[in-house]
């Protein structure tokens, strides 16, 4: 991927360009992958007073498995899923068991108790965001429907927000916005997580 840095200018080359490297992973480097995020997740964590995590169910072709929610529940942490709802902000509910997620809109998989609203993203003393890229800078490319862009500013200011990519997301330089909100460190699975801007 680091071949094409250098080539691609806007948001929309970007998220082409890595959709189609996410496509062309074979599933045995997926699974090796999503192990190695999950316990270089586990050995941060184990060094931070984090008591409530965000995290995602991966689809996809995204990073990460739904066996890490498991381990971070088993770690002892609360674990807020998103809820996806229209064009607003997030929403989120517990993740209390993968018997508690139902099938939603875009493929996702969401949590069915309670939703908390869009406010409870500032219980998290730390945050899993997913991404299509990341940039030293700490640019976090999505997936373009903004969900996250409107929600990551409701987060607590000090708390870690960490974007998830494979280590060919992770590049120099994104293209950025003035109201993005910048991820504090990116989460691969051959660096761990490195702390941002680099």
């Amino acid at each position: 991927m680091s071949s094409l840095d250098e080539s691609l200018a806007t948001k929309s080359e970007w998220r082409r360009a890595l959709l189609q490297a996410r496509r062309n992973v074979a599933e045995d480097a997926r699974s090796s992958e999503a192990t190695a995020l999950q316990e270089a997740l586990l050995r941060w964590l184990d060094g931070q007073q984090v008591r409530t995590v965000t995290a995602y169910v991966p689809v996809g072709g995204e990073p990460g498995s739904p066996g890490t929610l498991d381990a971070l529940r088993d770690a002892g942490l609360r674990v807020l899923l998103p809820v996806v709802v229209r064009n607003g902000p997030l929403e989120w509910a517990e993740f209390t068991g993968p018997d508690s997620l139902r099938p939603a809109g875009f493929g996702l998989l969401e949590p069915a108790g309670e939703r908390l609203g869009p406010a409870a993203i500032g219980e998290a003393d730390a945050l899993l965001v997913p991404a299509l890229g990341v940039d030293h800078r700490g640019v976090r490319l999505g997936r373009g429907a903004g969900h996250y862009d409107r929600s990551l500013p409701m987060a607590a200011p000090d708390a870690p927000r960490i974007g998830v990519v494979r280590d060919q997301e992770f590049v120099a330089e994104l293209p950025g916005e003035a109201h993005d909100v910048r991820m504090t460190g990116v989460l691969t699975p051959g660096r761990g997580i490195v702390a941002l801007p680099m």
